[in-house]
């Protein structure tokens, strides 16, 4: 039988949202003693989602991002659901000097698997990224 363990926050889209979620990424990291790489890694995959997220998402006013880590199975998943609409994901090719543009790359190069699905419940996509734990 596998354990799942996972948590979940709600953070107010504006961009202090990537350092917040960090922070509490890394709070619950170090409380299930995930090793200092493995964490790091997750860490900036994360922060990747969530300044997508506040950049891009297309949500409304007022709604807030929701973050989402969970570990089971040997992964650490972690995952940045918005109110924006579901659309294709495809990281860019960006030149050496732009300053942006490049965290669906950081993701891809980084995570074993990620992607996109509608939320559950609501409207909305959740994005998430996986890693071995």
């Amino acid at each position: 039988m596998s354990q799942c363990d996972e948590i979940f926050w709600l953070i107010p889209r504006s961009g202090r949202a990537p350092g917040r979620a960090r922070a509490l990424v890394r709070g619950q990291l170090t409380h299930w003693a995930v090793d200092e790489d493995t964490a790091d890694t997750a860490e900036l995959l994360l922060s990747e989602l969530v300044t997508n997220a506040v950049r891009h998402s297309r949500s409304p006013q007022g709604r807030d991002l929701g973050v989402r880590l969970a570990r089971y199975d040997g992964v650490l998943r972690v995952e940045v659901a918005d109110a924006g609409p579901l659309v294709k994901l495809t990281p860019q090719v960006v030149a050496d000097w732009d300053e942006r543009g490049r965290g669906l790359a950081i993701v891809a190069a980084l995570a074993e698997r990620w992607g996109q699905c509608p939320r559950l419940h609501g409207i909305g996509k959740a994005v998430w990224a996986e890693v071995r734990a």
